[in-house]
């Protein structure tokens, strides 16, 4: 049986970053997120897909040590992210690619021709915070088993 649509509430996050100016340019000028609201030299919002989140200062609660084991890579444990539609999630990748980006992990296909194939990237802000972004072949299998 399927499970009826549901509507998806935007999210808040907030996440510390060793300098806002470094943020607003990663945030802003390479994953294109709009800005919102700042108050200077100690938070800043901005639209991440339709959802908030937010850059404090907060340098000494900067890095992502913790690392778990999938799919034989590394992965940072405490990571945020978004799903995309594949056509986007590529052209994201592509670009990101382009400009230069270090990946953590490289975008590549998991569960290739299994229930739950997605593609999946892992980088770093420069405040260290480990982003990931997804995109499913069929996002109706988000939680399949």
């Amino acid at each position: 049986m399927s499970q009826p649509k549901q509507t998806i509430h935007p999210f808040h996050l907030a996440f510390p970053v060793r300098d806002l100016e470094q943020a607003r340019q990663f945030y802003g000028s390479v994953l294109g997120c709009s800005e919102g609201r700042c108050a200077p030299n100690k938070w800043c919002d901005f639209n991440f897909y339709g959802h908030q989140i937010v850059a404090h200062v907060a340098p000494e609660e900067c890095g992502c040590d913790a690392l778990s084991d999938v799919d034989n890579h590394k992965v940072p444990a405490r990571h945020f992210g978004i799903v995309l539609p594949m056509e986007e999630w590529q052209a994201l990748a592509d670009r990101l690619k382009s400009q230069g980006m270090s990946f953590v992990i490289e975008p590549y296909i998991r569960f290739a021709g299994e229930v739950g194939e997605q593609a999946t990237m892992f980088f770093l802000d420069p405040s260290d915070n480990a982003i990931e972004i997804k995109a499913f072949k069929n996002l109706e299998t988000l939680f399949a088993k």
